[in-house]
């Protein structure tokens, strides 16, 4: 079923399927190309920025729109889809108010008053971002708040928690959850001392442990990585700087004399435990996985060279310079020793690992691939074998762009692929979009199901796969 859009040609990120939709929707018995497996049950979930109210389109950022979350429950060979706008504080006061009232980043510094009402957050949580599933809960993130906590399957907002009252930072976006000990780690960065603080949280739901970590200055660092043993953190050159937004420039900023080093510190550590290796200078916004092997600490993750990040990558003249590759660090404990290596040729993000094998050795690591013309854009996804060292895509097709896809576990999966790869698509000549189920065993094949969804389904962030509730 075709759809229409509407066009904002001012900004990139309002054109086209960047451009958010309205509607909550519920859809099923869709059109499907091919049969959805039986033993896919569970809940595919995407979020992404979807601006209700916006302050003004010029200046809108990607990191600016409000949450909403288009979600696909499979079972037993059906599906239905849903989408739903996150209703943080910030969305429900700028929806009684009728229009903005939250400028959006890069606007923190026009004169023009807000009407904030007495008692609003000064700060929107955009929960906007990416999820955590821990506990049996559901956490829709935004890196600079508290998380919110969602209810399945009908993505209903429960509200920020603070984990009575232990939450004393900023909640990243990508926390850490081992399966095996069930704990999740998380931390979260600032603008001011300490610009790092982490946390463990048990089980069962409890934070148990926080401490500060010390970096010279505040960076972007808006992923980190989790061994069964040590927690990891990279102190990287992208920087924030208020100073820098006052003086008319970006608040986030490549700056390659601030150099790389990752930081390791055992997972119940504290900040005079941390070790820091120094690494060859470079950007790395999501990591894939991290584990131990004897003495050392493997780290993969998508590693460009340089970053657009305050373009959010929108230069297209250096793509290659500023589009990541799979990538790997072995830090050596005992002889501090790091060894760095480019692990595939072909240019990704949104690494993502069988996430039940998160914290522990894993042999695939499943990404994104970058289109090689067009900024920000996804033509396809990779799969990267470590004991091989093979890398096997497949692309969507001409004018078919996607996002993050997540690896979902077959009912009864006895080896680490075992499964499906699940992720949203857009075919921009048919105005479709679409939700593609990939045999993780046969990549290349392509599609086992698409299903055609009734409804557009913009570009996102991150997604997440639940199979038990």
């Amino acid at each position: 079923m075709a759809q229409t859009e509407t066009a904002h040609a001012t900004n990139f990120f309002l054109d086209g399927n960047f451009a958010p939709v309205s509607d909550e929707r519920d859809a099923q018995d869709m059109p499907v190309l091919g049969e959805i497996p039986k033993d896919l049950v569970g809940h595919f979930l995407r979020i992404g920025p979807n601006p209700a109210h916006i302050f003004n389109e010029a200046a809108y950022h990607t990191f600016d729109g409000d949450g909403m979350i288009h979600a696909m429950t499979f079972n037993e060979g059906s599906a239905h889809y849903r989408n739903r706008f996150v209703q943080t504080e910030g969305f429900q006061l700028e929806q009684a108010h009728g229009g903005w009232l939250y400028k959006g980043m890069n606007s923190m510094m026009d004169p023009t008053p807000s009407e904030l009402p007495t008692g609003a957050p000064k700060n929107k949580n955009l929960a906007n971002t990416a999820f955590a599933y821990h506990n049996k809960t559901l956490y829709a993130l935004h890196e600079p708040s508290q998380p919110t906590v969602i209810d399945l399957p009908e993505l209903t907002t429960q509200g920020a928690t603070n984990f009575d009252g232990k939450l004393k930072h900023p909640f990243t976006a990508h926390p850490k959850v081992d399966h095996l000990s069930g704990e999740m780690m998380t931390f979260g960065y600032a603008f001011q001392a300490p610009f790092v603080t982490y946390s463990v949280i048990s089980a069962s739901g409890e934070l148990m442990h926080s401490t500060p970590i010390t970096i010279s200055k505040p960076v972007f660092m808006h992923d980190f990585a989790v061994t069964e043993k040590y927690s990891l953190f990279l102190d990287f050159p992208i920087t924030l700087d208020i100073e820098r937004a006052i003086a008319g420039g970006p608040a986030l900023g490549f700056e390659p004399e601030h150099g790389s080093r990752i930081g390791v510190m055992p997972r119940f550590g504290s900040d005079q435990d941390v070790r820091w290796f120094d690494v060859a200078t470079g950007s790395v916004v999501h990591t894939a996985n991290a584990w131990d092997d004897g003495d050392n600490v493997v780290l993969q993750a998508s590693r460009s060279k340089t970053s657009d990040i305050a373009g959010a990558g929108l230069n297209a003249e250096n793509l290659e310079e500023t589009q990541g590759q799979l990538y790997e660090w072995r830090i050596n404990l005992t002889t501090g020793v790091v060894t760095e290596r480019t692990l595939s040729t072909v240019y990704c993000d949104f690494t993502r690992v069988n996430d039940l094998h998160a914290c522990h050795p894993t042999r695939y690591v499943y990404a994104a691939a970058f289109n090689p013309q067009r900024p920000f854009s996804f033509d396809g996804v990779m799969k990267f074998d470590n004991e091989t060292q093979a890398t096997t895509t497949f692309q969507y097709g001409a004018n078919r762009f996607g996002g993050e896809a997540v690896f979902a576990p077959r009912v009864g999966a006895t080896t680490e692929d075992d499964g499906y790869l699940v992720c949203f698509v857009q075919d921009e000549a048919a105005q479709q979009s679409e939700c593609l189920i990939l045999d993780a065993q046969d990549l290349a094949a392509g599609p086992v199901a698409t299903i055609m969804v009734p409804h557009r389904v913009p570009y996102g962030f991150h997604a997440t796969w639940v199979g038990d509730l």
